[in-house]
C-alpha cells in the first residue's frame, strides 16, 4: 500500500480500531481516495486521520449541507441567549416574510423544515445562490410549496438564508458575522462561513461523483423533474442551473459563505465545532447549555419528506443523528454534506465527529462509509 492509500495521523490508546477501519475504507476506495476523520470525546481530540493524493490534515474542502449545522449553531445560541424565540413568527422579524400564506409561519416550523419555503418558482442564478440576502429577498415573496406545517420537506438550498435573514433582522448582523465572532475564531477551527482570500492554497476543488454503470441507472431511474418538490428544492428548475458537486469550486461560493451550503472546512474543523458545543474545550464552558442542545436535538419531523422523498428525521435546523445512526444515543444532532462529509455531536457518550472526503460519493449525502466509521469511533469510546 502507498503512502497516498496509507492513512496518516494519530490516535489515542483505545481508538486503534479507528485507523484499521478508516485503512480498509481507503483500501476499499481506491487510489484518489482523498478524507479525512477527526474524532473528539469529552472536548480531547483522540482521531486525528487523513489519507489521498493531494490531501492533508489542514486541506479545505466545500462541505455542502455540513454548513447548515454551523449555521444553526448560531441559531441555536441566539436562542439560549434569549434574543430569538422559537415560537415567535417569523414575520415579527421580517415582516416583508409575512405574506403569500407564511404570515403564520414560526421559527421553530421553520427550522424543521415544514415551512414549504423550498426554493424559487424560477429558480437562482449561480451567482443568486452565493448570496443568502438575494435569496430571502426573493423568497419573502414566495408562495410555499405545501400548506405550511403539513408536511416536512429538506429546504436544501434555502435555509440557511431564511434563517439568516431572522439573525439580521433581531442582531442587525449576518449570521456568518456571529458564527466568525462566537465560534470559528475563538476556537481556532478550519471552518469557514466565507473563505480568506489568504486561505485559498490549502482548498482542494470537490471532484465529481463517478458511478458505476449499475450506479448511473440508478440515478437516471430515480432522477425528478426540474418543476418537481426536488427539481425545485435543488434548483433544477433554473435554465443555467450548475451540478451541485460544483457549488464550492466557484469562488464566488466559497468567500460569500451562503449558510446553507457554502460552508469550507478539514474534518478538524467539523469536529472541532460540535466539540466546542457540548464539551469543555481549552478551559472554555461548553457553547450550549444541555436544554438548548436537546431542544434543537429533539425530533420535530420524522417520516415521508416530501423533497427527499424518503425517510428523514430532524430537529431544529440540524438532522437528528440517531435515527440516521442507532449506534449513536438520543439527542445526537448534527448535519452531513453532499459529497459525503458527517460531522455531530452525541452529547450522551461526549463524542463529536467529523468526517470530510474530497470526492463526490454515491449517492450523494453523508458518505456510505460513514456508518461503519461512526461505528468504530462510538465503540471506542464509550469502551
Amino acid at each position: 500500500m502507498s503512502t497516498e492509500t496509507t492513512p496518516q495521523g494519530t490516535v489515542a490508546e483505545g481508538f486503534e480500531s479507528v485507523r484499521e477501519e478508516f485503512a480498509a475504507v481507503a483500501a476499499a476506495e481506491g487510489a484518489d481516495y482523498a478524507a479525512q476523520l477527526v474524532a473528539h470525546v469529552g472536548g480531547q481530540r483522540v482521531v486525528d486521520l487523513w489519507v489521498g493524493p493531494d490531501f492533508t490534515s489542514s486541506s479545505l474542502t466545500g462541505v455542502f449541507s455540513s454548513t447548515k449545522g454551523a449555521a444553526h449553531l448560531v441559531v441555536a445560541l441566539l436562542v439560549q441567549d434569549g434574543v430569538l424565540e422559537l415560537d415567535q413568527k417569523v414575520s415579527h422579524y421580517w415582516p416583508e416574510f409575512g405574506v403569500a400564506g407564511k404570515q403564520d409561519i414560526t421559527l421553530r416550523e421553520l427550522l424543521a423544515h415544514r415551512s414549504g419555503v423550498i426554493g424559487a418558482d424560477t429558480g437562482f442564478s449561480l451567482e443568486e445562490l452565493a448570496d443568502d440576502r438575494v435569496i430571502a429577498a426573493r423568497l419573502a415573496a414566495q408562495r410555499p410549496y405545501w400548506r405550511p406545517g403539513t408536511a416536512f420537506g429538506y429546504q436544501a438550498l434555502v435555509i440557511g438564508a431564511l434563517t439568516g435573514e431572522v439573525v439580521r433582522r433581531a442582531t442587525g448582523r449576518t449570521l456568518q458575522e456571529i458564527f466568525e465572532a462566537r465560534v470559528r475564531a475563538p476556537y481556532d477551527l478550519d471552518f469557514y462561513l466565507g473563505l480568506p482570500e489568504e486561505q485559498e492554497d490549502r482548498f482542494r476543488t470537490t471532484l465529481p461523483m463517478l458511478p458505476t454503470p449499475e450506479q448511473q441507472a440508478q440515478l437516471e431511474a430515480g432522477a425528478s423533474g426540474p418543476d418537481s418538490l426536488t427539481g425545485v428544492a435543488y434548483n433544477q428548475n433554473h435554465p443555467e442551473a450548475v451540478e451541485l458537486w460544483e457549488l464550492p469550486n466557484n469562488r464566488v461560493v466559497r468567500a460569500k459563505g451562503p449558510a446553507s451550503v457554502g460552508g469550507v472546512a478539514s474534518a478538524r474543523g467539523l469536529a472541532g465545532m460540535y466539540a466546542a458545543a457540548i464539551s469543555e474545550v481549552d478551559g472554555r464552558a461548553p457553547l450550549l447549555k444541555p436544554d438548548t442542545a436537546a431542544e434543537f436535538a429533539q425530533v420535530h419531523s420524522i417520516g415521508y419528506d416530501v423533497v427527499a422523498r424518503a425517510h428523514k428525521a430532524f430537529g431544529l435546523g440540524f438532522v437528528a443523528l440517531g435515527d440516521t445512526y442507532p449506534v449513536l444515543g438520543q439527542g445526537a444532532f448534527g448535519h452531513s454534506g453532499a459529497a459525503g462529509s458527517q460531522a455531530f455531536a452525541d452529547p450522551r457518550s461526549g463524542l463529536a465527529y467529523g468526517y470530510n472526503r474530497r470526492r463526490f460519493a454515491f449517492p450523494g449525502g453523508a458518505a456510505p462509509e460513514n456508518a461503519r466509521l461512526i461505528r468504530a469511533v462510538h465503540a471506542a469510546a464509550v469502551a
